[in-house]
């Protein structure tokens, strides 16, 4: 009976000291999910709108907070159908034909580093084939008459870095975004003609 007392007495103090060490001993906090790292900017290299002159902007670029949440991975640019569709800044075509029933240009930009900006435009019957060289400005399609996503004719402009989805309207420089032209101020002095 005495060894039965002091193997309970023996677990008891066990118990309590591993408890004891339990509450001494803080445990150390978990790292957190590294956050991916920031992608790189876009630089403003486009030389044109992909289409029009300064077409409405539908729908803006809404970035997701996670990869597959919710959100608008492009902007939605308003054109008419059959509006020809313009390469932004020169590449060379990745891929031309057909996804999910929509027409679709993908186009890999040069000198934009590794991995390398690769934009793209739908719902576009494409003109240009895959592996062609474009410039800047060059018809690559038109706009197709079904198949947006808008409730008005629209072309959707997307921009990737490897599989990072960026606002391609990054790529337009500050006197393409603007609405109005520049215009000089008349000089004091100097009668207007």
């Amino acid at each position: 009976m005495r060894g039965q007392r002091y193997g309970a007495l023996l677990s008891g103090l066990l118990l309590m000291a591993a408890a004891t060490a339990a509450r001494a001993t803080p445990t150390p906090p978990t790292p957190a999910d590294p956050a991916p790292p920031a992608p790189l900017p876009a630089p403003a290299i486009a030389r044109t709108w992909p289409v029009g002159t300064r077409p409405a902007v539908v729908r803006a670029w809404e970035p997701p907070a996670t990869t597959y949440a919710r959100g608008h991975r492009g902007v939605d640019l308003a054109a008419p159908a059959g509006a020809p569709v313009r390469a932004v800044a020169a590449g060379r075509v990745s891929f031309a034909g057909r996804v999910a029933g929509k027409g679709v240009v993908s186009v890999e930009l040069t000198g934009t580093g590794e991995p390398p900006l690769r934009t793209t435009y739908e719902p576009v019957r494409p003109t240009v084939t895959k592996d062609e060289e474009v410039t800047p400005g060059q018809v690559i399609g038109e706009v197709e008459p079904t198949g947006s996503h808008c409730t008005v004719t629209c072309v959707h402009w997307g921009l990737l870095r490897g599989g990072t989805y960026l606002d391609p309207l990054s790529l337009l420089p500050p006197w393409l975004l603007r609405r109005a032209p520049s215009r000089l101020l008349p000089v004091l002095g100097v009668p207007l003609p």
